[in-house]
């Protein structure tokens, strides 16, 4: 009977072995080994989507584009900038206005409501007082008067005047009439009353009503440097003295509803400020006043819009430094976008 139980069992250990070796022997090939291949493919590509998208030439371009954006951004400011606290105290001549508030919007951000607003001009000869006084900074003005040197000097204060725009006197009439042009010696010869009538120069038997401008006044400067010279000028009766530039424009393009009167002003105001449908400027010695002619210094009367501070404004002040910026090609082209002629070379 052991025989037979122990024979029964021998059998019985035979065949498990049998069966345990043959799952040994299938184990590298079932079925389920596609399936491991399958799962770390996809691992893979869960893993590869983030460099896929790197890859991609539009998402990198995207990518790039949104960091050089602020670059882009930072070309149109300034290389020089002030916080509104930082900006000096200005004033100046009226004509100069336009300049003064471009220069706080560009170098403070503003807009150019708030630039008008904190912007104001006293007029030049007040201006020049106001810098000699110390009430301001910096002005932007025509050239000063012999009467404001002598306030300067009497002061113990010299000034520093430094171009920053070019610009022109101009002389014009009313658009009616026949005149287009006069030489240097016919306009000293009206302003000092030898010519006093327009069949003179040319035009209609007509007198001429040859409007000025008070004395200190930045028209009035130019008119006596760099027009008269040592010729005096004529005393106009006081019906032809007008205070305000303006007004002396509008008085030559309407007077008495004739084309008799002549009057003068700077070309940037009667060009870009004023306006002067109803009025012509005048050639001077052939050459008619235009951004280029003053540019290239051909027209003859050819000024500039001056920068003045006083002499012993602190090294690396803000009033210096504006100075610098606006002679530097970036502020030259705020003169520029402003309509202003930028300074000459």
């Amino acid at each position: 009977m052991k025989k037979i139980i122990a024979a029964m069992l021998s059998a019985a250990l035979t065949t498990g072995l049998l069966a345990g070796c043959g799952s040994g022997t299938q184990e590298p090939v079932k079925v389920q080994e596609p399936a491991k291949q399958e799962q770390p493919a996809g691992t893979q590509q869960t893993e590869q989507q983030p460099q896929q998208g790197d890859a991609s030439q539009p998402a990198q371009t995207s990518s790039e584009e949104k960091k050089e954006e602020p670059s882009n951004a930072q070309k149109n400011q300034p290389t020089f900038r002030l916080t509104k606290d930082e900006f000096p105290r200005v004033d100046g001549s009226t004509v100069t206005i336009p300049l003064s508030e471009a220069i706080y919007a560009k170098l403070t951000g503003s807009t150019e409501e708030e630039a008008k607003l904190n912007i104001k001009h006293n007029k030049t000869h007040q201006g020049y007082v106001n810098l000699i006084n110390g009430d301001c900074d910096i002005i932007f003005v025509t050239s000063p008067s012999e009467e404001e040197l002598q306030l300067a000097k009497d002061a113990g204060i010299e000034l520093e005047v430094v171009p920053v725009v070019s610009e022109a006197f101009v002389f014009l009439v009313s658009a009616d009439n026949k005149v287009e042009g006069l030489t240097h010696d016919q306009i000293t010869g009206i302003y000092s009353g030898k010519i006093t009538n327009w069949s003179e120069v040319g035009g209609d038997d007509v007198p001429i009503r040859a409007f000025q401008r008070p004395v200190n006044s930045g028209s009035q400067t130019g008119m006596i440097d760099l027009v008269m010279g040592d010729v005096p000028l004529a005393e106009a009766p006081t019906e032809l003295v007008t205070a305000i530039m303006g007004e002396l424009i509008d008085a030559v393009a309407a007077y008495s509803n004739e084309p008799d009167a002549i009057g003068y002003s700077y070309y940037y105001y009667v060009n870009d400020m004023w306006g002067y449908n109803k009025t012509k400027l005048l050639a001077v010695d052939g050459v008619a006043p235009n951004d280029d002619t003053i540019a290239d210094g051909s027209y003859r009367y050819r000024t500039a819009y001056y920068a003045v501070i006083r002499k012993n404004e602190p090294e690396g002040s803000t009033a210096r430094k504006m100075v610098e910026w606006l002679l530097s090609d970036e502020g030259q082209q705020l003169v520029q976008d402003a309509g202003y002629v930028r300074a000459g070379k």
